[in-house]
Order: structure tokens, then C-alpha cells, then sequence
């Protein structure tokens, strides 16, 4: 063997290594989701257990874990959605238009992805009061959809691949600037778009103070408050039960994780620009 294929062979095993280490957690969890609370306290086993169907019968006597899988699934989509047009779009006009007090936008726009979220809650709370918008969904999906971070990436990523010439050969054959957006800019900035709805999915999803404040109905939980609401009832107790509560809960992570991967491999050329 010579030494090209040997480093080749210590590489595809370092990865495959790698990767099982990730994968280990996960597969912890499947596993004790299906034993009981004393079967996972006496150790970690390789085999699955037989309690799947009692700890979820336990876990579903104190919530309604699909409920707030719904609710959870109909926010984190919204704004992923919307995030991703909107932040799109902000970036498009700050990449593209010159206009007066564009740097002063850019910076302010810099300075509050400095701002910790929590820092505003209070001011929030009372501000969604005001509006009559607490115990709903709005709350939840309309601020989000600014996202100082999300702009900032995307702005930076359709300046570096943007080619001029494209909007003024689009402004010549007599396209809008809306159309130019959705025909050109769109598509060179899927990529882009696909790696930051990775992390504003997750973010949205995984999100537990802000709907811990502003939700108060239980059938309009999300799936981080009733997993808190369980942690600190009886269900506690049962390990068993909480570890199907978590694995229900990281299955829509995973998913859109995978999707949007694949979904940025296949979309890598997708601005690209014919010489």
C-alpha cells in the first residue's frame, strides 16, 4: 500500500470514527427511551428496552406532546419562511441601491446583533400587551422575521457573487427591481438562504423563554415549554418518559437539518455566471 492510499484509508477512518461518536448520543437516546428508570440508572445498554409504549402512555397522562409539536412546527416554519424572504430582500437593497444613510442603517443594523434579546423582554412583554397580541402565535413569529444576523450574512454573500453586469442587462430587457430580485438575486442567494434556515429552524424551534412569557394557554405550548412543564412534574421521575418526550422533540431538527444540507449541495452553482 502505498503512502497516497494510506493516508486516503486514515483519513475515511478518522471520519467514519468521527462520525459514530456523533451519532452515539443520539442513538443513547432512542435506546433509553425504550427502557425504564431503573434499566437506565443501572447503566447504559446497547439493546433496546420494552417500556417504549408505557413511558409514552406516562409522558402523554401529563401532556399533550403533539400538540405542542404542532405549534412548535407551525412557528419555526413561519419563520424560517419569512426570515429567509424578508432578510433576503433587506440584503438585496443594501447590496445593490445606494441610498442616503445606508452605512448608518448597515452599522445600527451591526450594533443589535450585539444586543442580548433578553435585555428588551420586559419592554416586549409590555409592548405585545399593549397591542393585544400576547397568548398568540404573532409574538413569536413577527419579530423574528428581522434577524440582523440573517441580513448581514446574506448582504455580504450577494456582494461577493453578484455580478453587476446581470442587473443591467436585466434593467435593459425592461425587468422590475422586483422581478430582478425574485429572477436573479433570489437564486444566486439560495445557498446562503438554505445554510442560515438551518440555524433560524433550530433557533426558532429550540426557542423556550419567549413563548415561556408571552403563551399562557397550555394548547398553545410549544414543544421547549411543555418539555419544561415536564422536567418539572412527577413525569420527572420516570426517565424513560422524558427521554421520548427529548427524541420526539430533535426529530424535526434532524430533518430540516438534512434537507437543507442536501438542499445546499444541490444549489452551490445555482448563481453562477457563464462566461
Amino acid at each position: 500500500m502505498n503512502k497516497k492510499k494510506y493516508t486516503k484509508l486514515v483519513i475515511y477512518a478518522s471520519l467514519l470514527l468521527l462520525a459514530l461518536v456523533s451519532a452515539l448520543p443520539f442513538y443513547m437516546m432512542i435506546i433509553n427511551s425504550t427502557r425504564d428508570t431503573k434499566e437506565i440508572l443501572a447503566g447504559f445498554s446497547f439493546l433496546p428496552g420494552s417500556s417504549l409504549l408505557e413511558n409514552y402512555r406516562i409522558m402523554m397522562d401529563y401532556v399533550n406532546i403533539w400538540n405542542g409539536f404542532k405549534n412548535s412546527l407551525i412557528v419555526s416554519i413561519s419563520v424560517t419562511v419569512l426570515s429567509g424572504y424578508f432578510s433576503a430582500l433587506t440584503a438585496f437593497g443594501f447590496a445593490v441601491y445606494n441610498f442616503k444613510g445606508k452605512n448608518a442603517l448597515f452599522i445600527f443594523m451591526l450594533l443589535m446583533m450585539m444586543v442580548p434579546g433578553q435585555l428588551g423582554l420586559i419592554g416586549f412583554y409590555e409592548l405585545s400587551k399593549f397591542l393585544g397580541i400576547l397568548d398568540t402565535f404573532v409574538p413569536l413569529i413577527v419579530p423574528a422575521i428581522a434577524s440582523p444576523f440573517v441580513v448581514f450574512f446574506l448582504r455580504q454573500y450577494l456582494a461577493t457573487t453578484l455580478h453587476p453586469t446581470l442587473l443591467e442587462a436585466a434593467r435593459m430587457d425592461g425587468a422590475s427591481e422586483l422581478k430582478i430580485f425574485h429572477i436573479i438575486a433570489l437564486p444566486i442567494m439560495m445557498p446562503a438562504v438554505a445554510t442560515m434556515s438551518i440555524f433560524t429552524f433550530i433557533g426558532s424551534w429550540n426557542n423556550y423563554i419567549v413563548p415561556l412569557v408571552v403563551l399562557f394557554s397550555p394548547e398553545k405550548f410549544t414543544i421547549p415549554v411543555l418539555m419544561g412543564f415536564l422536567k418539572g412534574s412527577q413525569v420527572a421521575q420516570n426517565l424513560g418518559s422524558m427521554y421520548v418526550g427529548i427524541a420526539i422533540s430533535v426529530v424535526p431538527i434532524m430533518i430540516a437539518f438534512l434537507f437543507f444540507s442536501k438542499y445546499i449541495i444541490s444549489s452551490i452553482s445555482a448563481g453562477s455566471v457563464k462566461e
